[in-house]
């Protein structure tokens, strides 16, 4: 365990050092002055038009499922983007040699690294939804329901990318590493606009086709039923907005996705176990 944190505190350091952290900051900061901006413009228009209290909460829970989408999209690219090369490229250059060297299990590495930008990912996740809902509660004064399940639900989402990273930075190069990560986040992306559309129409073939893409990669499941979670039961009964899904993924798919998680670490510490280096 000691190794374990040791290792994570390094990959603490290495996203300081590198100016990682320092670039997620100001890309998460310039999004959340954006997002006050319009939404104090919006504001001041619906106080304008004399919009209806009824009319101001659906705007705003719109608007508010909107700016979680778009963190939660920020979240997903620094989840795959941050660790695609920890273990990619320090094995193309040797550092890893140095590390794995020492009295350290090499699970240890592995393991190290994973909390280490999980615990960085995390923190962004905190940073740009907290920013949102501070924005929303301040300005328009009303809050999504249910932010205790949607919010570990897009937490979720992004360990799944976050540990597929780290998995694959153990066999594969550092470039296809990332173009595999995004190619399973795309699959998911359009398989979920597959079963939607499916839903709406009526189409047991389409939705089929999402249900699967959603076994192969399961991240976009969840947030969607983070935002089934997190809109207004009226929201949900029009489904009349693309963050309100049609087609809403059960519970079991939350233990799928954390099975997913288990398994792909458990495939990833033993490839690199087995790795010459």
């Amino acid at each position: 365990m000691r190794d374990l944190l040791t290792i994570a505190h390094l990959t603490l350091h290495e996203t300081v050092r590198r100016r990682v952290l320092l670039a997620a900051l100001i890309g998460g900061a310039a999004f959340l002055v954006l997002f006050a901006v319009g939404m104090h413009f919006v504001n001041l228009d619906a106080v304008k038009s004399d919009a209806s209290a009824m009319e101001r909460r659906i705007m705003f829970s719109i608007l508010t499922l909107a700016g979680l989408f778009a963190a939660s999209r920020l979240v997903m690219m620094t989840a795959v983007l941050l660790p695609v090369d920890t273990l990619s490229g320090e094995i193309a250059s040797g550092v890893i040699q140095t590390v794995a060297s020492k009295p350290i299990r090499r699970r240890d590495i592995v393991l190290g690294k994973w909390l280490g930008h999980w615990l960085v990912m995390a923190g962004y996740l905190v940073l740009l939804t907290g920013g949102v809902l501070l924005i929303i509660r301040v300005i328009a004064h009303q809050s999504p329901p249910r932010l205790e399940r949607g919010l570990p639900l897009m937490l979720l989402e992004g360990t799944v990318l976050l540990t597929l990273s780290i998995a694959g930075g153990t066999r594969l190069s550092t470039i296809t590493n990332g173009m595999f990560a995004f190619g399973l986040y795309g699959i998911a992306f359009i398989g979920n606009w597959v079963e939607q559309i499916g839903t709406f129409t009526d189409n047991e073939a389409a939705r089929y086709v999402g249900t699967v893409a959603s076994l192969i990669m399961p991240s976009e499941a969840m947030w969607q039923l983070a935002a089934a979670h997190m809109q207004p039961t009226l929201m949900r009964e029009l489904g009349a907005t693309p963050f309100s899904p049609l087609s809403v993924p059960s519970a079991a798919m939350v233990w799928w996705s954390l099975g997913y998680v288990v398994v792909a670490l458990a495939i990833g510490l033993r490839i690199f176990q087995k790795r010459p280096l």
